[in-house]
């Protein structure tokens, strides 16, 4: 977008909005968002609640109206006032924790950013972490950068055909609708970067996202100075083939290197968000020796700087490449060094010779690292152990910060007013408080958290049925294909979600293992359920394709009744719906492959309470009255037993004891004891999981001792 631009066709009264609408910040700023869907709710709604879009499109003559209006105005000055002080306060949590040392600046990189719909350069949860530690740093005054990729064409949106076939469109981002801003050089041109990619130059441009107070740098290789080739290497989130992603993971590492020293900008701290972004320490170490320190020198402060985050709990989910690819594209830039060039394949050698591991990599150039649950930790302690042959397991030196979600980004507005009024009015400056939450959530009437999550279902199931009812306005859709995409869905019958990217591990159709066992729950006269899927799959990934066949199949079958559906095109718009709205959340993987997962922590905190294995983040989160279980911790024997143990536990929880709970009523029609379940779950998760704990024990653990 160009401020200058959006800013002339705005009132002079009204000029702030151009510069409001290019900071993010107002997406998880409730007062914010408020006042740009007065200004157009139609447009608000129709751009995806992109204010950029919004004032490009909203006529003048409503804004002209709007500069005039007396109550507009005051809701307009307020809004303006809170994101001014925003910007410009001092004496956050960074700067009261580490007074006089709160400046060392964290360079964060990732393949993915997931800060709000407008910008679609995400795939699933990796994306909207990292978009969550963009945000939260900037509420505690921790001063970040986020560096990754622009894709112009972003991930796709999702088709299922009337057979129930995932399809894929690519949509290129208008760059001019959205909030981010091309960087300019000196000379006042677009800002370029050139850096050697194998026999070639390739050239970066950067774009700037504002996400509050945090900045986040795009790499963008689609300008005319690349080849045909080169300009596409950008244009997707992970292209499926080796090479391609291989290019990628070297742009992002070196090239962001490079583009943060062209900036001027100098992180004490290189944060790298799973093994795609690691080659940024094989960029530092190549400077530390071309400036003629010594190869033991030079590791030792890369080390000294670099923290790593681990997310893949089983070793064939880690990048590894061909030694022959490193020769390839590095050797051109490789510093005259004694040995230099097997001293780096060494740094990525896992067990293959000819192999070069991302992850064992960042393992042996980072000097903290961690996995994203207490689980995760151990799991990945064991999994790396011959990494570190002096070592016992429980001292190899991989930690844990188990993962959090940005509170005010997920929370729903009613809940949030609810918080103001019976938990504190600064709660969102308090939400790692554990007794506060306890309390303060206890103090909340039946009446009025119940209507509060009425409310939301309610929204959600709106929701689901205007898709419908475009999906019916723009295909020859079918009875059986209206039934499975939500037509038939009932706002009193209880809503259980299962909602995440579709793979095998996930287990998306364990449900389905006993379909007579399902359909006496789902068609119980009394105590009736019904479950909604949404996720994607890779487009690659023809099994877990397979998997979204198999659900909207079964969801197609009319004794089901309606009640099983399969909602396309999940993104974050959608996941805001479903976290807010659903009665249940489900999750069912195999156990010991999710690392950590924050899509429950989103809903629980909305007060919908998880049922779930008990892995990733689950396994410390679970008390026995927050929420439900499913089967044991401990692993079975074979595939085949663990899905017949966890399909028949998950039936039985279900029927015999979530279904009773949510029908028990009182004279009110209000379910007591299930809102009992329901404070437990909001106030256990959201101070022990929320992205204020993480980020603080992010400072404290892995990036303060670098400052």
């Amino acid at each position: 977008m160009d401020i200058d631009d959006l800013a002339d066709k705005l009132p002079r009264r009204l000029a702030g909005l151009a510069g409001l609408a290019a900071n993010l910040w107002w997406s998880w700023h409730l007062p914010a968002r408020e006042m740009f869907d007065k200004i157009d709710r139609r447009l608000w709604r129709v751009s995806g609640h992109n204010p950029v879009q919004l004032l490009y499109e909203v006529n003048t003559d409503r804004l002209s109206a709007l500069a005039g209006d007396i109550e507009f105005l005051r809701i307009y000055d307020t809004v303006m006032a809170d994101f001014q002080s925003e910007m410009d306060s001092t004496g956050k949590w960074a700067d009261r924790r580490f007074p006089g040392r709160s400046g060392g600046l964290v360079a964060y990189f990732s393949m993915e950013f997931a800060v709000h719909n407008a910008l679609p350069i995400y795939a699933g949860g990796l994306g909207v972490l990292a978009g969550d530690i963009c945000k939260e740093a900037s509420d505690l005054g921790i001063p970040l950068v986020g560096v990754g990729f622009m894709y112009p064409e972003g991930y796709f949106h999702q088709r299922v055909t009337e057979e129930g076939w995932q399809t894929e469109d690519y949509l290129t981002l208008d760059f001019d609708r959205a909030p981010v801003s091309r960087i300019i050089g000196s000379a006042g041109e677009p800002l370029t970067v050139e850096l050697p990619l194998g026999d070639r130059t390739v050239f970066l441009a950067v774009w700037e996202v504002r996400v509050g107070r945090s900045r986040l740098f795009l790499l963008d290789t689609n300008v005319p100075e690349n080849s045909i080739e080169d300009r596409s290497l950008s244009a997707r989130l992970y292209s499926p083939g080796r090479e391609i992603r291989f290019q990628q993971e070297y742009l992002l590492g070196v090239g962001g290197v490079r583009v943060l020293r062209r900036l001027g900008i100098e992180p004490a701290v290189w944060h790298c968000n799973e093994g795609h972004t690691v080659f940024l320490a094989l960029e530092q170490l190549r400077e530390q020796i071309e400036a003629g320190l010594l190869w033991p020198e030079a590791l030792d402060r890369v080390r000294r700087s670099t923290v790593f985050t681990t997310h893949t709990p089983v070793p064939a989910g880690h990048d590894v490449f061909e030694t022959e690819l490193m020769d390839r594209y590095f050797g051109r830039a490789w510093p005259d060094y004694p040995s230099y060039r097997d001293r780096i394949v060494e740094l990525g050698f896992y067990r293959d010779a000819d192999r070069f591991n991302m992850s064992a990599l960042g393992l042996k150039t980072a000097g903290r690292v961690n996995g994203v649950s207490r689980l995760h930790g151990a799991v990945s302690r064991s999994m790396w152990q011959d990494l570190y042959s002096d070592n016992q397991q429980s001292l190899v030196p991989i930690d844990h910060i188990t993962n959090g979600v940005h509170i005010p980004t997920w929370i729903s507005p009613e809940m949030g007013r609810l918080f103001q009024e019976f938990v504190a009015e600064d709660w969102t400056e308090r939400l790692d408080e554990t007794e506060l939450w306890r309390d303060g959530v206890a103090a909340i009437p039946d009446g009025k958290l119940w209507l509060a999550h009425q409310t939301r279902k309610l929204r959600l199931l709106h929701y689901i049925r205007e898709r419908v009812r475009r999906d019916w306005a723009n295909r020859e859709a079918s009875g059986a294909r209206l039934a499975a995409v939500g037509a038939l869905l009932d706002p009193e019958v209880l809503t259980i979600g299962f909602v995440r990217r579709f793979v095998e591990y996930k287990r998306p159709t364990l449900l389905f293992r006993n379909i007579d066992k399902l359909k006496s729950i789902i068609r119980d006269a009394h105590r009736p359920v019904q479950f909604v899927f949404a996720g994607k799959s890779h487009p690659a990934d023809y099994m877990a394709k397979e998997l979204i066949h198999r659900v909207y199949r079964q969801a197609c079958d009319p004794e089901f009744e309606g009640r099983v559906c399969f909602v396309e095109d999940y993104d974050l718009h959608l996941a805001h719906y479903m976290v807010q709205g659903v009665d249940v959340w489900l999750n069912n993987p195999r156990r010991l492959l999710e690392a950590s997962g924050t899509s429950g922590m989103k809903a629980a905190v909305n007060g919908v309470p998880n049922l779930s294995v008990r892995d990733g983040w689950w396994y410390e989160g679970f008390t026995g009255v927050n929420g439900w279980a499913i089967g044991d911790v401990d692993k079975p024997a074979s595939v085949d037993e663990e899905d017949a143990f966890d399909a028949d536990a998950l039936y039985y929880v279900i029927k015999e004891l979530v279904a009773p709970l949510y029908y028990d009523r009182n004279l009110d029609d209000v379910p007591v004891r299930w809102l009992g379940v329901v404070r437990q779950a909001i106030g256990t998760v959201l101070p022990g999981f929320s992205a204020t704990r993480m980020m603080k024990e992010y400072a404290e653990k892995m990036y303060r001792p670098a400052d």
